[in-house]
C-alpha cells in the first residue's frame, strides 16, 4: 500500500523556496568568488536537500534533475572543474527550472518536465573536463600532489584542499581520515553513510570522501568508505559517536601530519572557509536552542484583528470611565490597557518580517539585466535585517523591480561611455533600508547618468502635460515630478525592460496605496536616488485627533511634526496663499475645512496648526481643536470608495460612530 504524502505538500513546498532561494544567493557569491569553497559547500547541500525531497514527495522529474546538479557539484568541490561563467549560467538555469516545477507543483499538485536539455547540458561540462583532462594530461602530471596519506588512505588533494589543510592545523584544528566499516549484511548502506554525515556535520567539516558523496548516498560503494574530516574533537570522541549509529563501525581513525606539505597557490577565501568552521559548532548549538513554529500567515490576520477589536473596545471603556467617573473602573482600564499594550507589542513583533525576503530576490534580477545590456553592475545591498510589517513586504516587491530596472537601463551607463567619462567602467547601484522614526526608509541610488532635467521639460510639453511657459518656470522638484505621470517615459526605443510609458506612475500609486511616500533627488553626470518612506505597519497606529467643525478626524501621527496655536492676526498672504512665520521660516496654510469641505462657521478667533510633512516639506492644517492622542485600529473603506485622495481609512470610535483617517500625501 502505497502512503498518502499529500498531507506533507504544504512543508515539502515552503522549504523547497526557501533552499531555492538560498542556492540563488550562494551562486551568486560563487560567481563573485569562484574559489568560495563556504558557498560550493552550501549549494550542494541544498540541492542535495532538494533531491531527496523530491524524491521522498514523488516528484521525479525534480529529483532527477537536481541529482545531475550533484553530480557537477561533487566534480567542483574536488577541484575537477572550475566555477567559471559558463557553468555558473548553467546552473542557474537549472534553479530557474526548478523554481518552475515547484510553481506548477504548488498551482497542479504535480509536475511534468522535460528537464533533458538541462541534463545533456550538465553532462557535457563533465564531458568537456574528461576532454581537457586528457588533452592536458602532462599539465596536471606536473602540478598534481602526491597523495598524502600512506597505508590504505588513497586521498589526492589539490591545492585548495592543501591550503586548507595547512590553515586549519594553523588555527589548532586537527584533520583526520576515517574509513567507515558498513555491516555487510545490512539493507540500507545509503542510509547509513548519510547517518556517518549527519553525525560528522554536528561539529566537523567534511573536506573529502572515497567514493564521491553522490556514490554514497545511492549506495554505490562496498562495504566501507574513506572520509577527511577537520575538528577540534578529539578522535576518540568521533569515533565513539559513530559507532553508536547501528551497523556502523570505524576500522582506522588517523590524525594527518601535514606540516611537510607545500602551497604554492594560496586561496584567499581560506581564511573565511576556516572562520566558518570556527563557528560551525555554535551555529548549531543556537539551532537546537531557537525553536521555531510554522504558523498560517491568516491565522496571524485574525489574532491581528481581535487585537484591533480589543484596542477599540478599551477606547470606549476610558471613555465611560471619563464620563462617569468611576474610580473602580479607572484603575481596571489601566491594566487592560497594560495587557492590551503588551499584548499588542508581541503581535506586531510576530507579524514583522525583514526586508531581506524581498532584497533577497533582486541581486539575481539586476545579474541578468546587467548581462543582458552588456553593462557592468556591482550591486550593494544594506539594511536587510530592517523589519517591516508583513502586509508592508508584500507590496513594495513590485515597486522596488520597476526602480531597480530603471536604474539598471536609464542610470548606468554602457561601460565604454563610463570610461570615456572618467568614471570606473563597473557602476554601482546600492538598495539601502533603515528605519527613521515610526518610518522605514527605503533608498534605491546609482552613480550612473542622473536624470536630464531638460529633457524631461521637453518631454512633458510634447505631450501635452504642461505648457512651454509652465515649463521654463519649473523648479526642479516640480520637474523630477512630472516623472510620475502616467504614461511618461524619456526613453528613445520601447525594449523589454523599459521605454512603454509604465513604470513610475505605478510605483508612486502602489507606494502611496500604503500610506508612504516617494521622493526623487538626482545630480546629472553624477547619478540618481529613489527613497521610499512606508509606515512600519498598516494595521494599528498612533494618531492625533482633531475637530473641524463638528467632525473628528484622524490624522497619524508619523506625519505630524508638531502643534501649536495662533491667532487670526499671525496669518499673512504671500501671492494669494495664507502663511504664518514659525520659528524664522514661511510656512503654507491649508485650513481643513476647506479641504475636506466640511460646512459650518469657525466661532473661535484662535485656532490650531498641526504642522504636518509631506516629504521634506512642512505645511500647516489649521483646525478648530485637539482632542489629543489616540490608538486606532485601520479599516478600509470598501473596494466603492478605494482610493479617494486624502482618505487613507476608517476608525470605529470608542463611542461607536466612524471617523475618517487624513493620508497626508495625496490630501492636497
Amino acid at each position: 500500500m502505497s502512503m498518502d504524502m499529500t498531507q506533507y505538500l504544504d512543508v515539502f513546498l515552503e522549504e523547497s523556496k526557501e533552499h531555492l532561494g538560498n542556492l540563488n544567493q550562494q551562486l551568486l557569491e560563487l560567481e563573485k568568488n569562484p574559489g568560495n569553497l563556504a558557498a560550493l559547500n552550501e549549494i550542494f547541500r541544498a540541492v542535495h536537500t532538494l533531491k531527496g525531497m523530491s524524491s521522498t514527495m514523488g516528484y521525479e522529474d525534480l529529483a532527477d534533475l537536481t541529482h545531475h546538479m550533484e553530480d557537477v557539484l561533487s566534480e567542483l568541490k574536488e577541484g575537477l572543474l572550475q566555477a567559471n561563467s559558463q557553468v555558473v549560467d548553467i546552473l542557474f538555469q537549472c534553479l530557474d527550472r526548478a523554481q518552475l516545477i515547484i510553481d506548477q507543483i504548488e498551482s497542479n499538485g504535480t509536475a511534468d518536465y522535460n528537464n533533458q536539455d538541462l541534463i545533456r547540458a550538465l553532462s557535457q561540462i563533465k564531458e568537456g573536463r574528461h576532454i581537457n583532462q586528457a588533452e592536458g594530461e602532462e599539465e596536471l602530471l606536473e602540478t598534481a600532489v602526491e597523495p598524502a596519506l600512506s597505508g590504505s588512505f588513497h586521498f589526492d588533494f589539490n591545492d585548495y584542499d592543501l591550503t586548507v589543510l595547512q590553515e586549519a592545523v594553523r588555527k589548532s584544528y586537527q584533520v583526520l581520515s576515517l574509513r567507515i566499516a558498513v555491516d555487510p549484511a545490512s539493507l540500507m548502506k545509503s542510509v547509513r553513510a548519510f547517518m556517518v554525515f549527519k553525525v560528522l556535520e554536528e561539529d566537523c567539516e567534511v573536506l573529502k570522501s572515497i567514493p564521491a558523496v553522490p556514490d554514497l548516498e545511492d549506495g554505490k560503494f562496498d562495504d566501507n568508505f574513506d572520509i577527511v574530516v577537520i575538528t577540534k574533537q578529539p578522535a576518540a570522541v568521533i569515533t565513539d559517536r559513530l559507532e553508536h549509529i547501528s551497523e556502523i563501525r570505524v576500522e582506522r581513525c588517523e590524525i594527518i601530519n601535514i606540516g611537510q606539505l607545500t602551497v604554492q597557490h594560496p586561496v584567499d577565501t581560506v581564511s573565511e572557509t576556516m572562520h566558518e568552521v570556527e563557528e560551525h559548532s555554535d551555529t548549531k548549538r543556537t539551532h537546537k536552542i531557537k525553536q521555531t513554529v510554522r504558523v498560517d500567515i491568516d491565522r496571524l490576520d485574525s489574532l491581528m484583528n481581535l487585537v484591533g477589536e480589543l484596542v477599540m473596545h478599551k477606547g470606549r471603556l476610558e471613555q465611560i470611565g471619563t464620563s462617569r467617573k468611576i474610580v473602580e473602573l479607572n484603575e481596571t482600564i489601566e491594566q487592560i490597557d497594560r495587557i492590551s499594550t503588551d499584548l499588542q507589542s508581541v503581535v506586531m513583533k510576530v507579524r514583522m518580517v525583514p526586508v531581506e525576503q524581498v532584497f533577497n530576490r533582486f541581486p539575481r534580477m539586476v545579474r541578468d539585466l546587467a548581462k543582458e545590456l552588456d553593462k557592468e553592475i556591482e550591486f550593494l545591498v544594506e539594511g536587510k535585517e530592517t523589519e517591516l510589517d508583513r502586509t508592508v513586504i508584500d507590496e513594495i516587491g513590485d515597486p522596488l523591480v520597476h526602480l531597480l530596472r530603471n536604474a539598471i537601463d536609464h542610470g548606468i551607463e554602457l561601460p565604454a561611455v563610463r570610461i570615456q567619462q572618467g568614471k570606473p567602467r563597473m557602476g554601482t547601484i546600492i538598495l539601502r533600508a533603515r528605519h527613521e522614526g515610526n518610518n522605514v526608509l527605503i533608498e534605491v541610488e546609482d552613480n550612473g547618468a542622473g536624470i536630464n532635467i531638460e529633457r524631461v521639460k521637453q518631454k512633458a510639453v510634447e505631450k501635452g502635460l504642461v505648457s512651454s511657459k509652465e515649463a521654463g518656470e519649473m523648479t526642479t522638484e516640480q520637474a523630477l515630478d512630472l516623472l510620475f505621470s502616467p504614461g511618461f517615459s524619456t526613453a528613445e526605443n520601447v525594449t523589454d525592460i523599459s521605454g512603454r510609458g509604465v513604470g513610475l506612475d505605478v510605483v508612486k500609486s502602489k507606494i502611496e496605496a500604503i500610506n508612504g511616500e516617494i521622493q526623487v533627488e538626482t545630480k546629472m553626470g553624477q547619478g540618481t536616488k529613489f527613497k521610499i518612506k512606508l509606515p512600519l505597519t498598516l494595521a494599528i497606529i498612533q494618531a492625533l485627533m482633531v475637530s473641524v467643525r463638528d467632525e473628528i478626524y484622524a490624522i497619524p501621527l508619523s506625519s505630524v511634526d508638531e502643534t501649536t496655536m495662533l491667532s487670526r492676526d499671525d496669518i499673512k498672504l504671500i501671492q494669494g496663499q495664507e502663511v504664518i512665520v514659525l520659528r524664522g521660516n514661511v510656512l503654507p496654510l491649508y485650513r481643513l475645512d476647506n479641504l475636506l469641505e466640511v460646512p459650518g462657521e469657525s466661532q473661535s478667533d484662535d485656532l490650531y496648526v498641526v504642522v504636518v510633512c509631506k516629504g521634506d516639506k512642512q505645511v500647516g492644517l489649521v483646525v478648530d481643536g485637539l482632542i489629543g492622542q489616540q490608538e486606532i485600529v485601520i479599516k478600509s473603506l470598501g473596494k466603492f470608495l478605494a482610493g479617494i485622495p486624502g482618505i487613507a481609512g476608517a476608525i470605529v470610535a470608542g463611542d461607536g460612530n466612524v471617523r475618517l483617517i487624513l493620508d497626508i500625501a495625496t490630501l492636497f
